[in-house]
């Protein structure tokens, strides 16, 4: 990407977002932030995914258009409304700003879709790349909608690209956010068994990642933005302990998990080994690779 590019990203104020934000500004990219409210600074335009409205006029210009925007999968109770949401806020917004991206007399020279490592299911002990086709579920069904809601940008040849993120390991938000503040009371253990794999990726090499996919022409389709050595639920609780030198003695029964989180609670306590190979065979190489160093990177950053 050329120095000062215009580049447009919604869901600029979520935990990605953020950081990809600060990341392009240092290196002295003009962003645009797509804003579901009135704007109320320069760098804001109005979007509205739920009614289908996006201010193409802000987007003229950008050499990327980068979508990150949807409601937090563990924010709250999978109630039926609160799926909805989960979905429309994805589906929705991903089909609009496809639609913008099209509108342009010169339309940007990539769109970037958030997606997430929740399009394989559960896959137990069983290593996927890109190559594996969707699971079971209602994570799976909602990935599969929402990146097929780009398909405007892909018919209208525009490189588009789907970046099906892991767990982000950060202070900041997310579910590691969560966990942090556990760990440091001593109050953090393994969930349910331990044995379910989770893909995890620091922050610094997400919006890394991402930055790759926006640099590297030969991008395009799904990308798994996940470190390149998945670890079981047990294996983080012993890491967490470690980096934190705090004990780890109280695992979370699965009954437990399940009796607070409802039907969320299968998402945590499934097992997902998910492998970054088209992030690998592009040449990006990871900053934190292992999950000590991706926990203690998030420590200090």
């Amino acid at each position: 990407m050329e120095q000062h590019s215009k580049i447009a990203v919604s869901g600029a104020s979520g935990l990605i977002g953020r950081a990809l934000t600060r990341s392009l500004r240092a290196d002295g990219h003009e962003v645009v932030r797509l804003v579901r409210h009135e704007p109320e600074a320069p760098d804001e335009a109005r979007w509205d995914p739920k009614e289908q409205y996006v201010d193409t006029a802000a987007l003229v210009g950008c050499r990327a258009v980068v979508n990150l925007a949807g409601a937090g999968v563990g924010d709250h109770r999978w109630t039926a409304e609160y799926k909805r949401e989960i979905r429309d806020s994805r589906v929705l917004g991903t089909a609009a700003l496809a639609d913008a991206v099209v509108s342009l007399d010169e339309p940007p020279e990539v769109f970037l879709c958030g997606s997430a490592i929740g399009y394989y299911g559960d896959t137990g002990e069983r290593a996927v790349d890109e190559e594996a086709g969707p699971g079971d579920g209602f994570l799976p069904d909602v990935c599969v909608e929402w990146e097929a809601a780009a398909s405007a940008a892909e018919e209208a040849g525009v490189r588009t690209a789907f970046a099906r993120t892991g767990l982000v390991v950060s202070r900041e938000g997310g579910a590691w956010g969560r966990l942090f503040p556990l760990f440091r009371a001593g109050l953090g253990g393994r969930l349910g068994d331990g044995r379910q794999f989770w893909s995890f990726v620091s922050l610094h090499d997400e919006v890394a990642a991402l930055r790759h996919i926006l640099d590297t022409d030969t991008l395009a389709g799904p990308v798994n933005l996940t470190a390149p050595e998945p670890v079981t639920n047990r294996e983080v609780t012993a890491a967490m302990g470690r980096v934190l030198h705090r004990p780890t003695p109280f695992p979370v029964p699965t009954a437990a998990l399940k009796l607070a989180l409802g039907e969320f609670s299968s998402d945590v306590l499934g097992s997902q080994r998910v492998l970054p190979a088209r992030l690998l065979e592009s040449g990006f190489r990871f900053a934190f690779p292992h999950i000590d160093e991706a926990i203690a990177a998030a420590l200090v950053r």
